[in-house]
């Protein structure tokens, strides 16, 4: 009778732990994702939440997630039932007017499809001065992908990373998890290449998450490409799918393809 009913448990466990894994692959393989899923072959979207863990049942911030939403286009779905999603996008004051643009497409495109995205709530987000993303304490997991440049660059500096990840930090619960993916500059290189060029030294985001109280759970090389050596005219921007040079050696920048990027998962500490 022990050896059925242990027989059942873990088949049902087992049943759990592939319908969670199903069904975010089939929110990444979406028909509403046929546009942007062009993309999956540089950003890895499964293989990269999967390794930042995460369950249908979180509470889950994204960070600026642009105007379109790349990966609100999954997370959205697949928490809409059971989650929460908070997306942290520009200020809609900003004296930008692409903050301000890019806000409105995001938050036009999320009316136009109600089914998929009536749950998000919206929060704004600038370091240093708009950091509340999400009530505090309140977070399972903190995802940014490809913004940290922004903060350190024009004058940014340490102070305006550090005061994103001090806001991560205080968005999370003990013990939730920080996902990061950032272009990345080969530690070898002066962190002075980081101002103009949109990489940067993956020791010097681990420094400045840890500075905030995070603790580095593990890496992975999903997003790494090889073929990028990082040294471009334009630098990140040079690549695909910018290609800030236009014509100019197109075929080769594509034949190298996205950024070369860390992938990094931070925890905060349950002391």
């Amino acid at each position: 009778m022990w050896r059925i009913l242990r027989i059942l448990f873990f088949s049902f466990i087992i049943c759990i732990d592939y319908t969670m894994a199903d069904q975010l692959n089939d929110m990444v393989n979406a028909p509403h994702r046929e546009t942007t899923s062009q993309r999956d072959h540089y950003r890895h979207p499964l293989e990269t939440l999967t390794f930042f863990d995460i369950q249908q049942d979180m509470t889950v911030v994204e960070i600026w997630p642009g105007t379109h939403g790349w990966y609100t286009e999954i997370l959205a779905p697949y928490l809409r039932k059971k989650g929460k999603l908070y997306a942290a996008h520009f200020n809609a004051n900003s004296t930008s007017p692409f903050y301000r643009d890019s806000r409105k497409q995001f938050l036009d495109k999320l009316r136009v499809s109600p089914d998929f995205y009536d749950k998000v709530t919206i929060t704004s987000f600038n370091p240093p001065s708009y950091v509340d993303i999400a009530p505090a304490g309140s977070a399972d997991r903190v995802l940014t992908f490809r913004n940290i440049h922004n903060w350190y660059m024009r004058g940014g500096g340490d102070e305006r990373v550090l005061a994103a990840f001090s806001a991560f930090y205080r968005a999370l619960k003990p013990g939730g998890i920080l996902g990061v993916v950032e272009h990345r500059l080969p530690d070898t290189r002066p962190e002075s290449d980081q101002e103009g060029s949109g990489y940067l030294r993956e020791n010097y985001v681990i420094r400045l998450a840890e500075q905030a109280g995070f603790r580095l759970l593990a890496k992975s090389n999903i997003n790494a490409n090889p073929t990028d050596s990082t040294n471009h005219p334009k630098g990140v921007w040079t690549l695909p799918p910018t290609l800030r040079l236009g014509e100019l050696q197109r075929d080769h920048y594509l034949s190298i393809g996205e950024s070369d990027r860390m992938t990094l998962k931070f925890i905060k500490s349950t002391d």
